[in-house]
């Protein structure tokens, strides 16, 4: 967004050679930003749907498939949570078994047992049930609770980072809609002035040095003029994309009229309430938590593990040797003794993953620390700033007005007047800036923060 912007000024900067007069930067009516000038198309111009900030941010928290994704995540480690509570639930099953055999046969090959097989049909059920794994199921459960949480946490930094964009895209169109306000008064001071320099010319009162400086101006008053569009019309389609929208919409965008309020005196306390409120710093305190979790749960992989089984059926077709009905119950204990150190590597894998997660928490705490400050910074600067851009205005302003009486008085040249103009252009332009440049330095100092819409 810096970029565009700045991209816009250099643009600006170089037909810096035009001017506006404050008496018509002040009666002149501010004309649509989105349409061409009315004496190059003798149309009228469209007007669009009105667009506050409020219904920007609504509009992108809809449409944007971005936070859908976020959202999506968060039901699916939700599921995973499902899946891992399932384990501490008994388990139940029915079935139907039909074998045809060759009577008194015994499977021989590829078993320890040698089991008889009868001909016959039967329907059961089976039920098992974990009794204790001594908390490895417990730490799986707490280790997807977490995840789901974390996931949770990164919805909502998704959520915040697409209405930093919106937000950024809006003022940014508004800065652009300004500077093409300000260009086309350029282009009616210029085109004014210029035809009292023909007149004055036609009348043998001015050179045609003078007219010639006129419509060098005022010819760089419009290429100015159509830079300022462009640049209004990319931002336009920059916000359009950004609320979900595949084609650029002519929004009018409302402009909210809040007090400028100076920034905070001092940086740590807003540090402190980054470190509190940020979602992602959030996310990643629970993926810590999580980890760890996991990791106790790998290292329970060396306990025993209690099972509870039972089983109950009947068998209306059968060998004379099988009973109708049948039914057991019974306890399986199983004593993990060694497995190739598989179950070591499991936990240390964990231990490590763990350790990660650490080190990502206390990198992620140092940057938004830094991103918090310089905000902070950025946000005094631009503050400043508006009381030197206001300065420059008025004293240009002044010059201006001085320079066009002593030119009307045949005191002082056209290129003195000229050189006026183009420092009032450029007053005109910096206090734009600056004023949006604010609002844009509170909005990521916000967002810093986490502060709450």
């Amino acid at each position: 967004m810096r970029a565009r912007i700045t991209s816009l000024l250099l643009a600006a900067a170089s037909f810096f050679l035009v001017g506006t007069p404050q008496k018509a930067l002040a009666q002149a009516p501010p004309a649509p930003a989105a349409d061409s000038p009315a004496q190059s198309t003798g149309t009228s111009p469209q007007v669009g749907t009105s667009l506050t900030l409020a219904q920007a941010e609504a509009m992108a928290i809809k449409n944007n498939p971005q936070i859908t994704l976020g959202k999506l995540r968060a039901l699916v480690a939700q599921q995973y949570v499902r899946e891992v509570r399932s384990a501490l639930l008994p388990a139940a099953n029915l079935s139907l078994t039909g074998v045809a055999s060759n009577p008194g046969s015994r499977i021989a090959a590829g078993y320890l047992t040698n089991s008889s097989v009868y001909p016959r049909a039967a329907g059961g059920a089976s039920v098992s049930q974990l009794v204790t794994d001594f908390g490895r199921t417990a730490n799986l459960l707490s280790s997807s609770e977490f995840g789901a949480k974390a996931e949770d946490q990164n919805a909502a930094a998704t959520r915040a980072d697409i209405l930093l964009v919106v937000d950024q895209a809006f003022y940014n169109s508004l800065e652009t809609k300004a500077l093409v306000h300000v260009a086309e008064s350029t282009v009616r001071a210029r085109q004014t002035f210029a035809e009292k320099i023909q007149a004055l010319t036609d009348a043998k009162l001015k050179s045609d040095i003078d007219l010639s400086f006129s419509k060098v101006e005022l010819a760089r008053a419009q290429l100015l003029l159509l830079e300022a569009r462009n640049h209004y019309q990319a931002s336009l389609a920059s916000l359009s994309a950004i609320l979900g929208f595949p084609d650029e919409q002519n929004f009018q965008l409302v402009e909210e009229t809040n007090p400028i309020a100076a920034p905070a005196p001092d940086v740590s306390p807003l540090i402190q309430e980054a470190l509190q409120q940020r979602p992602e710093i959030k996310a990643l305190q629970l993926e810590v938590e999580s980890a760890e979790k996991f990791s106790s749960a790998e290292h329970d992989l060396w306990r025993p593990t209690v099972e509870a089984l039972g089983v109950v059926g009947q068998a209306p077709v059968r060998d004379n040797h099988i009973p109708s009905w049948y039914g057991a119950v019974g306890v399986n204990v199983n004593i993990p003794v060694f497995n190739g150190f598989l179950y070591n590597a499991r936990g240390r894998t964990a231990d490590l993953q763990t350790e990660v997660n650490r080190q990502q928490l206390l990198d992620t705490r140092n940057y938004i620390a830094r991103d918090v400050r310089i905000a902070w910074q950025n946000s005094n600067q631009a503050y400043e700033r508006l009381t030197v851009t206001q300065q420059l205005l008025e004293q240009a302003t002044l010059a201006l007005n001085l320079a066009q009486a002593r030119y009307n008085l045949g005191l002082g040249s056209i290129v003195e007047f000229t050189q006026a103009e183009l420092q009032k252009t450029e007053a005109d332009i910096a206090d734009t800036d600056a004023k949006y440049q604010y609002r844009l330095t509170q909005i990521v100092l916000a967002f810093s923060m986490a502060a709450p819409k």
